[in-house]
């Protein structure tokens, strides 16, 4: 990051690595759903399903953030000497 901006390629690497973070995570919990519904844990099972959900769209709400880096939302422009 820098005083005048983002780079955003740095910006991009960070977010990645957070979608992978999750996406870990939501393999985990898929795995434990399932275990949970074998168990005859079936409250238990339907939390760790709706958390799974809800990881599956905060990847995808960081896709779209990842998407929205190349919008600029100002008149700044830079050049390449």
């Amino acid at each position: 990051m820098c005083e005048g901006g983002i780079n955003t390629g740095q910006m991009k690497l960070a977010v990645a690595m957070i979608n992978d973070a999750l996406a870990l995570s939501q393999q985990h919990l898929e795995q434990l759903h399932h275990l949970a519904d074998h168990g005859r844990r079936a409250a238990t099972s339907a939390e760790l399903a709706q958390v799974t959900v809800m990881l599956g769209e905060a990847r995808e709400k960081l896709d779209s953030a990842v998407k929205q880096l190349d919008v600029t939302d100002d008149d700044v422009t830079i050049e390449r000497l």
